[in-house]
């Protein structure tokens, strides 16, 4: 009997699952963290400074929350954050959605390119702000198929991005950035859990890394959404609860978490 703990991606919030929530059964438990530099105030001094420290107080929340064993779905920047908890805290859960994940750049040479081009991101964030950052974010190649989605979705998504501190954004970069977390892929062979791997057809990248994944993964399986590119959850969000609420999937246990 298993609830949910629902993780939201780079410029995302809890909200980013609104659509998915309201069509999960009233008994649902769900817990949705805001993670971190993404709750609208100033960053802390004692905030993580690290990846594996992030991860590691985002699990303590999770016990916290006294759930017992979930089912754990993550998007995009939380896919990642998901992937670590599984590595680092597999006894918290007992199965997962990973909606584009990345398991990270074993390449010193990727890694030192991400990290140039996330510097480029906080310059931008430092020195132009919020609106201009949000408006070149969105331009990106691995979004343009958001551009076909109504009006009104596309102004939903904007006013939630539009919620963030850049100093919070710039905290994400620097400590969740795809260049400061652990590259996963040796120890994925480990995660014996039934792992559910989803992606948009239209995102070529991450549909290779997810067949990669899979490959890896000792109980995985991948799911490729027709005509969807990166961002499922925004997307596809009928989908995504079908997926989560489908046969094969634990129950759900009563008692809705904030």
């Amino acid at each position: 009997m298993s609830p949910l703990v629902l993780l939201h991606g780079f410029t995302g919030h809890p909200a980013s699952f609104q659509k998915v929530l309201t069509q999960l059964p009233l008994s649902t438990r769900v817990l949705c963290p805001v993670l971190l530099g993404h709750d609208g105030g100033e960053p802390s001094p004692e905030a993580p400074k690290d990846f594996a420290t992030a991860v590691a107080r985002l699990a303590d929340q999770i016990r916290e929350a006294h759930l017992g064993p979930a089912h754990l779905c993550g998007y995009s920047l939380g896919a990642r954050v998901a992937l670590g908890l599984l590595v680092e805290h597999r006894e918290l859960f007992r199965s997962a959605t990973l909606i584009a994940v990345h398991p990270g750049l074993p390449d010193p040479s990727e890694r030192k390119a991400r990290a140039a081009a996330d510097a480029r991101w906080l310059a931008l964030l430092h020195e132009q702000g919020l609106t201009e950052f949000l408006h070149r974010w969105a331009e990106q190649p691995l979004f343009h198929t958001q551009t076909a989605l109504p009006a009104a979705v596309q102004a939903a998504q904007d006013a939630v991005r539009r919620r963030h501190n850049p100093r919070g954004l710039m905290q994400s970069l620097r400590v969740l950035g795809l260049a400061q977390m652990p590259h996963y892929w040796p120890t994925l062979p480990e995660l014996a859990l039934p792992i559910h791997l989803v992606v948009g057809a239209l995102d070529e990248k991450f549909s290779a890394l997810a067949d990669r994944a899979a490959a890896r993964l000792p109980a995985a399986r991948v799911t490729r959404l027709p005509g969807i590119g990166h961002n499922v959850l925004l997307e596809a969000p009928d989908t995504v609860c079908a997926l989560l609420a489908e046969p094969g999937r634990p129950p759900f246990q009563p008692a809705r978490i904030p």
